[in-house]
């Protein structure tokens, strides 16, 4: 019997109000993978092939300041999403993402899903619509961080 990812799919507030059609092409794209302590999900400048979906863990998204060693910039963990640089060329990742904790997570490959955007708009459309709303809030999260890091030493 063969298992299918889209009952997990479906549980995942990303995907909340979707059809059950689009969740279905998104499964065909998806995988569980499995990351220890301190194993790299993705590296900077590297191919950005695919983004996760924590169920249980915790990935940071980190950069190296020079003079500070790793900056953790973002913790990401169950039913959030890491990554949305394989939606927009050049298709590289911009920062590190490390697991903090033995980490579960669902792996989608944007390379599959942007294959299925090409037959069907609408997901297409969709998915463009979720990934700038995460993309804006997590600009937000950043802009307050960044208050916080510089904004006492003017």
């Amino acid at each position: 019997m063969v298992e299918t990812l889209r009952p997990i799919l479906a549980g995942i507030p990303l995907f909340d109000g979707m059809s059950l059609q689009h969740i279905e092409l998104i499964a065909g794209c998806a995988a569980n993978v499995r990351f220890e302590p301190g194993e790299f999900a993705a590296r900077q400048g590297e191919a950005a092939d695919r983004f996760f979906i924590v169920r249980k863990g915790r990935l940071a998204l980190q950069v190296h300041g020079p003079g500070r060693g790793e900056l953790t910039l973002q913790t990401v963990g169950e039913n959030e999403v890491l990554g949305w640089s394989w939606l927009l060329p050049p298709y590289r990742w911009h920062f590190d993402a490390r697991a903090l904790t033995a980490t579960r997570a669902l792996a989608l490959d944007g390379r599959c899903l942007r294959g299925k955007f090409e037959g069907d708009y609408q997901l297409g459309y969709e998915m463009m619509t979720r990934f700038a709303q995460l993309i804006t809030r997590r600009l937000e999260a950043a802009s307050l961080q960044l208050l916080d890091l510089y904004g006492t030493h003017a």
